[in-house]
């Protein structure tokens, strides 16, 4: 899932995935607030992402990677959009 904020110097991308098999993301809108969370199979966040609604300008939904398919090291995100996911991310 890709979050494409409204910045003063542009736009930012952040990008919050399902890091191991049988986990999800949930997009959640309640109150001026988008909450991007990945969850596991019980419905457990691991994470969460937490964007007021005002400054979203695109919710961006990947489809899932193909099973026996992985994702190269550094591939499919930058570098500062991995550094900004984690530091928006709450526990």
């Amino acid at each position: 899932m890709e979050i494409v904020i409204a910045a003063d110097d542009g736009s930012r991308t952040y990008e919050i995935i399902a890091t191991r098999a049988g986990r999800r993301v949930e997009i959640t809108t309640a109150r001026g607030v988008v909450e991007v969370a990945e969850v596991t199979r019980s419905g457990e966040p691991v994470r969460r992402a937490r964007f007021m609604a005002s400054r979203v300008l695109a919710l961006v939904e990947h489809p899932a990677s193909e099973a026996g398919a992985q994702v190269a090291p550094g591939e499919g995100s930058s570098p500062e959009s991995a550094a900004s996911t984690a530091a928006r991310a709450l526990p």
